[in-house]
């Protein structure tokens, strides 16, 4: 008896390993990790000497930081001559004023996006509030919060500027890159559906710079305040799925807004992926400014020359 016991006990144990490993191949397989391949090189930086600092969040459970999924975002930054740090605390008037640009990227109520409590509110109230006044005082804000539980932990931050966010997921089969397979990977364009309006961040400062395609990479939809320019305009077909399941119209709404406030700017975007370039953690897929024709790269270039004040604040009006 003794010894049944024994081997069911042993051959429970080894079960248990097994599917230890198998579940851990299978996140492997299915982790995103920066694709330390792509080249961050910027011929031309915009910036020489003492650039604008930029300080990219990692002090509130954060799903890319420096460090991991956005280091080709900070790496880009950094040899276009932004002076890149991480901001590891609270955000306070104190915290802040080591800023000149700060970045947040798929903050979290949790410290793993897969806990119910993610998406719990990643920011105090009273750190929206000094965000807030800091931005009104000068600063630039560079907002990022895709598909669930993202949306939710930065919902309360973002209201705080006058920015909806929807908090589930957004797709559109008709205007989504067909080579992916996913309806969630959306294709913005200047004479699409999904559209790519006219704006500073779109422009940029020549015709080099010009965003003609953006790829977006499983994100939520997002409703500005009165004057702002939602830049990734979704099309009359794209869908919301919910966190409760429902489907809900994102005509409408957008991707990507951008609004000034105060002395300061603002840019929120609702997909993450767009401003870095990752690969799933088996090297079979790549996603981000990695994937081929998109102007994603020269986006993510666009929108910190915007914050920093490179690109005017809005395009000049057309003489009446």
């Amino acid at each position: 008896m003794r010894r049944g016991v024994k081997l069911a006990a042993i051959w429970l144990g080894g079960l248990a390993v097994a599917m230890a490993l198998a579940a851990g191949v299978l996140l492997y397989r299915h982790m995103q990790v920066a694709d330390s391949d792509y080249d961050v090189s910027v011929p031309s930086p915009a910036y020489t000497g003492d650039g604008p600092r930029l300080c990219i969040d990692e002090a509130h459970n954060n799903f890319a930081t420096a460090r991991d999924r956005y280091g080709p975002f900070a790496g880009l930054a950094r040899n276009d001559g932004f002076r890149v740090s991480a901001n590891t605390s609270l955000f306070t008037p104190e915290s802040l004023r080591a800023c000149d640009i700060l970045a947040i990227a798929n903050a979290l109520g949790a410290s793993l996006p897969v806990l119910p409590s993610a998406s719990n509110a990643a920011f105090g109230n009273a750190e929206a509030d000094a965000a807030y006044e800091w931005v009104r005082d000068g600063g630039s804000l560079l907002l990022v919060a895709d598909h669930e539980p993202a949306g939710a932990a930065a919902e309360n931050f973002a209201r705080r500027f006058g920015v909806d966010m929807s908090t589930g997921a957004t797709f559109d089969d008709p205007h989504s890159d067909w080579s992916s397979g996913n309806p969630a990977w959306l294709v913005f364009g200047r004479d699409t559906g999904a559209l790519i309006l006219d704006h500073p961040v779109t422009q940029g400062r020549d015709s080099s710079e010009r965003i003609k395609r953006v790829v977006t990479f499983r994100g939520q939809s997002l409703d500005g305040p009165d004057g702002s320019v939602g830049f990734l305009a979704l099309a009359a077909s794209a869908m919301d799925r919910l966190p409760d399941k429902r489907e809900v119209s994102a005509a409408g709404r957008s991707q990507a807004v951008a609004f000034t406030l105060g002395k300061g700017r603002v840019v929120v975007l609702g997909e993450a992926a767009m401003l870095s370039a990752q690969v799933t953690g088996g090297g079979s897929r790549r996603f981000g400014m990695n994937w081929p024709n998109t102007d994603d790269r020269q986006l993510a270039l666009n929108i910190l020359h915007w914050l920093s004040g490179l690109l005017p604040a809005a395009l000049p009006t057309a003489p009446e």
